[in-house]
């Protein structure tokens, strides 16, 4: 009996002291270093709006596209100019983006308490159907930053066409702590 009591303090031990290494653990900045990303100064709207709006802990960030740190966007439509793979690459590079802009808006990064919506947009032929894949490189960045706090509801949807021809567009829906 003693030693399974043992064994219970055990446990509770270390999943109470794992979760809280979790918690402190969690540096999206850090892990943007380990992967190798370097955030860029956002884009400036080139008309009537701004790039994000906080209204209580909600942020919505307006619609981003794949700029390369270039600053030369990654163009063309899915199912005819651009792979899945190609597709997928330009939705992660308008993640590294719209995370630049959660950064100015936030200055730390670890305010993010989740990643909450995203509406992924995907300049594709008519019979393309795999939207999907090509946003999961946007998904997939916000999880590997952000941990499971970037695990987001989502629609990847496909449009006839978007501002400059670029390969896909996003919005998202950020909460953050006071």
């Amino acid at each position: 009996m003693k030693a399974l009591s043992l064994i219970a303090s055990i446990l509770v031990f270390t999943t109470f002291s794992a979760l809280a290494q979790n918690e402190t653990g969690y540096d999206p900045e850090a892990r943007l270093l380990e992967l190798g990303i370097e955030l860029s100064e956002p884009s400036a709207p080139m008309a009537n709006y701004v790039n994000a709006v906080r209204t209580g802990n909600l942020i919505f960030l307006s619609g981003k596209g794949p700029t390369k740190t270039d600053g030369k966007n990654i163009t063309g439509k899915l199912g005819a100019d651009l792979s899945i793979e190609e597709g997928y690459e330009a939705a992660r590079v308008t993640g590294i983006n719209q995370i630049s802009v959660l950064k100015s808006e936030l200055g730390d990064l670890k305010k993010v308490k989740r990643i909450v919506k995203v509406r992924g947009m995907v300049n594709a032929v008519p019979d393309f159907t795999d939207q999907p894949k090509v946003i999961n490189g946007y998904s997939d960045l916000m999880v590997a930053v952000f941990g499971e706090r970037g695990k987001h509801a989502r629609a990847a949807v496909g449009m006839g066409s978007l501002p400059g021809n670029i390969a896909v567009e996003v919005e998202m829906v950020v909460e953050v702590e006071d």
